[in-house]
């Protein structure tokens, strides 16, 4: 990576500034939401490889997004720790570089594969019976490596723009974690390029979006076609945990990165980042395994041979 030879050469995250007297408390909650998100999706992603009445394309999709979501919070909440932990949050330009570009890589990979997921529920519920022949573990491999690939590749360009940047001052962003966003606002150089390939991702973001709203619309539509109640409601149950994550999901980066006003107050940039870095991967545990029947029941089912062995 390009060593950046301006003057600032660290960056100090605000943090929480209003919580000073609290640290104690939210550095204990921020660490046991930390734990549960990691082993509530340790325990889908080992349920789904150890059942094999699991091991179908929707559960693979389900176990990918949550080595994801371990992955992802392993970038963030740490430093959120840490940083509870001291009176000076202060990180270097590299690695507050280095934080955006991962956060953005699983950001980018968790959005292909929830818009997978979607395609997946829309074969399931509108093509039933041509689902198993398009639906393969081969095209599941396929998908799941252009994603990777998309995702590794696609915030490269606008890290070594950022790096290339001059930055004389100030070095602070309002946030509880490194962006590319505030990182660019803190630049004292011309930053016009680096914005329109950020508008064309955030678009292309929208575009994957809107490939899930037009595929749940179509799902609807099919189920209200279902004569029987109880099938009407076994596929409003299939796919209410998903829809109700992916507008959790992209709720949250609208408000991140599309931006009505030029600027908005700090308590607001913390508050949509914490909903991003904690609230999003704590709801897929809870979504995909508390609400989730077919995971539940494994889990019980693992629960008991351990309990008879």
């Amino acid at each position: 990576m390009y060593k950046n030879d301006s003057q600032i050469q660290e960056i100090i995250l605000s943090g929480f500034p209003d919580q000073q007297d609290l640290q104690g408390l939210s550095f204990m909650v921020l660490l046991l939401i930390y734990l549960f998100i990691v082993f509530g999706n340790m325990l889908i992603l080992l349920l789904i490889l150890l059942e094999p009445s699991l091991q179908l394309p929707m559960y693979f999709f389900i176990g990918t997004l949550s080595c994801i979501e371990i992955c992802y919070t392993a970038v963030t909440i740490p430093k959120m720790l840490a940083h509870l932990l001291t009176q000076k949050k202060r990180t270097s330009f590299t690695n507050c570089l280095l934080q955006a570009y991962f956060l953005h890589v699983l950001g980018v990979a968790e959005c292909c594969v929830l818009t997978l997921m979607a395609y997946d529920r829309y074969l399931a519920i509108c093509k039933p019976l041509r689902y198993s022949t398009i639906m393969t573990t081969g095209l599941f491999i396929k998908l799941a490596i252009v994603c990777l690939l998309w995702s590794l590749y696609s915030p490269v360009v606008e890290t070594i723009l950022i790096s290339h940047l001059t930055f004389c001052g100030p070095n602070q962003i309002e946030n509880v974690f490194c962006d590319f966003p505030p990182i660019i606002d803190l630049a004292c150089s011309d930053t016009r390029l680096i914005k329109m390939v950020e508008s064309a991702l955030s678009s292309l973001i929208m575009l994957n979006f809107l490939c899930v709203l037009l595929s749940y619309v179509k799902i609807v539509f099919d189920i209200l076609k279902i004569k029987t109640k109880g099938g009407r409601q076994k596929a409003f149950s299939t796919c209410g945990a998903h829809l109700i994550f992916v507008v959790l999901f992209f709720g949250s980066i609208g408000f991140m990165y599309i931006r009505i006003a030029k600027s908005y107050s700090p308590a607001y940039n913390r508050s949509v980042g914490v909903t991003f870095a904690v609230i999003v991967p704590l709801a897929n545990p809870v979504i995909y395994g508390l609400r989730n029947q077919q995971i539940k029941t494994a889990f019980k089912k693992r629960l008991t041979s351990l309990k008879c062995s």
